[in-house]
Formats: C-alpha cells, sequence, structure tokens
C-alpha cells in the first residue's frame, strides 16, 4: 500500500508537469480532467502488468469512460482485462454484461482510433468477430457479419484464425439451414485463392506457412462434403476459361475433382491436358494416366501410369501401381498383374482391393493351370479364397464383395470323396502349379 501511494505522488507531481504541454499540443487527448487520466492510466497500466486484473479494472473503467483518446491500449488492454472477468464470472448475468462491455471496447477503438494502422478497422472487426464467437456463439450472425466484413477489408492482409473462424461459421450456418450451399461454394471459391496466395507469399517463413496450410486443410476439409463435381467445376470452370494455362490454377483444379473422382469431366481432361503439355511431370502423368483410363485407352494409360510412378508419392504411387495392375489384368497379363498389386500392398498394406484382384486372376487361372489333373485344376481356387480372405480381413470395405466371392469359389473346392481318392487330408499345405506358385491349405467343399 505504501509503494502505490508513494507511485501515486510521483504520478501526480509528473502529470502536472507533462500535461500542461500534452494538452496544449492535444486538448481533447486527456479529457477534460488531464491529472486524473494520467494517474488512473498509470495505476490501471501498473496492476496490468503485473497480472492483476481486479485492481487494474476500476482504474482502466475510469479512462474508458473519461478520457478514451488518450492511448489505443486501453482497448489493447481492456480486451485482457474484461476478458479476464468473462472467465472469472459464474453469474450468466453479469457474464453477459461483461461480454456486452467487451464488444463495446471494440466499437469505442475503432471510433476512435480506426484510422491507425495498428487498429485498423478490418483487424479490429475480426478480433471482435473471434471473441464473440468464443464467449457468445449463439450470436452466429452477428459474428458472421464482423467475420466477414473483416476478410472483406482486410483481403490479403487478413489473419489466419480470423479467416478460418470465418469460414467454420458459414459452414455451421449452412449445416443448420440458415444459409444454402451456395454461400460456402462462394467463401471456398474466394477464401481458397486468398490462402493460396499467402501460402506462395510465405513459403519461405515455415511458421507462417504452417499457419495458412493449416487454414487451408480447414477449408478442403469444411468443404469436402459439399465438394461435388458440379460444385468444384462451377466454381472453376470460369477461372479456367480465363487462364487456361495458369499451372497453379491447373494443379487446384486437377486436386479437387481427382480427390472427388470427378475424372471424367470435361474440365478435367482438359485441365490434365493443359498442365502435362506446359509442365510435364510424373504427376501430370499420373494425371493423363487416369485420363486414359476413363476414356478406355489402356495402352496410353499404361505408358502414363509407367512414367509416374518412380515420382509420386506414397499414396499415388500405391495407386498408381493398382491401376496398372487393374490394366494387366484386364488384358490377362495375370503375372505382370500381380506383381503392381503386390507393388500397391508394399505402400499400402491394407487396401483390399488388390487382394481380390489377385484372388479374381487366381480364380480364371485354375482351370488352366491343372491341366488333365484333377485337383492340380481345382487348387487355384483354394489360392483364390485365401485372397478374399485377407481382403476381407485387412480392408471392411470390401468385405462384402469378398465375402460374395468366398461363396461363389468356396463351391469349386474339391469334395471329400476326391480328396480321399487323390490321397489328401483337408488341412495339409499343397503348392499350385503354374504361374500362381502359392502354398494353400487343402480343403473341401461343403
Amino acid at each position: 500500500m505504501k509503494n502505490i501511494r508513494f507511485l501515486l505522488l510521483i504520478i501526480v507531481s509528473v502529470a502536472l508537469a507533462v500535461v500542461k504541454v500534452s494538452a496544449q499540443k492535444s486538448p481533447d487527448k486527456y479529457g477534460t480532467d488531464s491529472v486524473s487520466c494520467m494517474m488512473h492510466t498509470s495505476l490501471y497500466r501498473e496492476y496490468f502488468k503485473q497480472k492483476n486484473f481486479n485492481d487494474a479494472l476500476p482504474h482502466w473503467r475510469w479512462v474508458f469512460n473519461n478520457c478514451p483518446l488518450a492511448s489505443q491500449n486501453i482497448y489493447i488492454d481492456g480486451t485482457r482485462i474484461i476478458g479476464f472477468k468473462i472467465n472469472e464470472t459464474q453469474d450468466q448475468f453479469v457474464r453477459n454484461a461483461y461480454i456486452d462491455t467487451l464488444m463495446m471496447v471494440f466499437e469505442k477503438r475503432i471510433k476512435y482510433f480506426g484510422n491507425v494502422p495498428a487498429s485498423r478497422t478490418g483487424m479490429v472487426r475480426g478480433r471482435q468477430g473471434l471473441e464473440l464467437g468464443k464467449y457468445r456463439p449463439s450470436d452466429t450472425l452477428k459474428v458472421y457479419s464482423y467475420l466477414r466484413h473483416s476478410v472483406e477489408t482486410e483481403g490479403i492482409n487478413s489473419d489466419a484464425a480470423v479467416v478460418s473462424g470465418y469460414f467454420i461459421i458459414i459452414n455451421d450456418l449452412v449445416v443448420s439451414k440458415r444459409f444454402s450451399v451456395d454461400s460456402l461454394v462462394e467463401a471456398y471459391d474466394i477464401l481458397g485463392d486468398l490462402v493460396d496466395l499467402k501460402c506462395e507469399l510465405l513459403k519461405n517463413d515455415s511458421t507462417q506457412f504452417n499457419r495458412w496450410n493449416d487454414v487451408k486443410s480447414l477449408l478442403e476439409a469444411r468443404f469436402g462434403p459439399y465438394a461435388s463435381c458440379r460444385e468444384i467445376e462451377k466454381i472453376y470452370s470460369p477461372k479456367f476459361k480465363q487462364s487456361p494455362n495458369d499451372t497453379i490454377l491447373l494443379k487446384k483444379i486437377i486436386r479437387h475433382l481427382d480427390k472427388k473422382d470427378c475424372t471424367g469431366s470435361d474440365l478435367f481432361i482438359q485441365a490434365a491436358g493443359n498442365l502435362h503439355k506446359a509442365k510435364p511431370s510424373g504427376q501430370s502423368a499420373y494425371l493423363m494416366g487416369k485420363l486414359n483410363l476413363t476414356k478406355g485407352d489402356l495402352v496410353k494409360a499404361e505408358s502414363y501410369f509407367i512414367e509416374a510412378v518412380p515420382t509420386l508419392d506414397d499414396v499415388q504411387k500405391a495407386t498408381a501401381c493398382f491401376y496398372l495392375a487393374k490394366i494387366y489384368y484386364n488384358q490377362k497379363r495375370f503375372s505382370e498383374a500381380r506383381s503392381y498389386a503386390y507393388k500397391s500392398l508394399a505402400i499400402n498394406p491394407a487396401d483390399g482391393r488388390c487382394y481380390l484382384l489377385i484372388g479374381n486372376m487366381y480364380a480364371a487361372s485354375a482351370p488352366s493351370c491343372g491341366g488333365s489333373d484333377e485337383i492340380a485344376s481345382l487348387a487355384g481356387y483354394w489360392a483364390a479364397v485365401d485372397k478374399f480372405i485377407k481382403a476381407r480381413n485387412v480392408d471392411s470395405s470390401v468385405a462384402d464383395e469378398a465375402n460374395k466371392n468366398i461363396a461363389v469359389y468356396s463351391a469349386y473346392f474339391p469334395t471329400r470323396e476326391r480328396l480321399f481318392f487323390n490321397e489328401l487330408k483337408e488341412g495339409s499345405l499343397y503348392t499350385v502349379g503354374c504361374w500362381i506358385g502359392e502354398t494353400t491349405a487343402v480343403r473341401a467343399s461343403h
């Protein structure tokens, strides 16, 4: 207490000397009682530095009400002081009053310092929207209004948290059916370009780049459920017509259409072709492979996929190997098909489609692999069913198809009588001949 009194004496004496000069230069800055303004400012700032927000509050409130032009720190500090009181207060009525006060702090900051760069209106509205969304999330339309104003005003200078918050609130309004899906599509169109530009500008600043890349991931995750082929084309067709050779735009178009399996669309075909002409790469070769696969040109698809595989990331490499396996399967080049199926599985062992494909190859080859040998001509079905069981075990998404195949091809197993006649016991090991070369267990049909 003695320290505070001593501080007051110093403040008053210094203030009396300083205020005369300050008042002459800026007569309204310190209000009608400049000495009290400086005294209360110094006191609240001292408590604020100590994070003693309760004792800072009455002095800060006096400054806020009586000399609002003294400093923009009144409003910057005020958000922390009032935010502390909101979090501390249990009484809902009092808490709501503090939330209203916090909103007033933002309004006054704009009113008195909105023309100052550090308190520019767009930036402050963004902070206001985020704070209202945190403390009063039910007020969605007002939160939306503040954040939209911020993004539209700030543009490329928008804060990452504000851009994320803005898209989230639009998504929430769409989910609650207060906004149409078109609102989300329009926002994604605008914000997606903004985020891409920020990532490009900040690519040499790993911290900021990662921050904005997280925003990009959030946008794509929230937009994903609504990103039908039609909606994606609606966004990007006009942009493609305007800049058909912009490689950044082409990659974006292709990424979104490919992710939604819209590879048969005209936009995808044109974008993939233009990208491969403008900047040939493993990625563009992969996309051209998918394009030709969709068109049914297996020879060209094979060529592009083989070109692409060495330079692709693991996810796309696994997919390209699976496509090559399917191409060779359709061409009855089973040994090569199996080789690429296993290459895909080496990267993604949980892809049951590869095991289904291998099982189908074995089933198709079983009769020809046995020749005139009765058991040998049926043994391929044992190996095939092994693969169907494996597919079901590693990938629940193919379980239904795997179970159907198991039921169909188990019926081709030899009977117990045939096994007995050929001196084979159920459960014993048997190596399938021909190109299959798998060791499997002997089983009888039921």
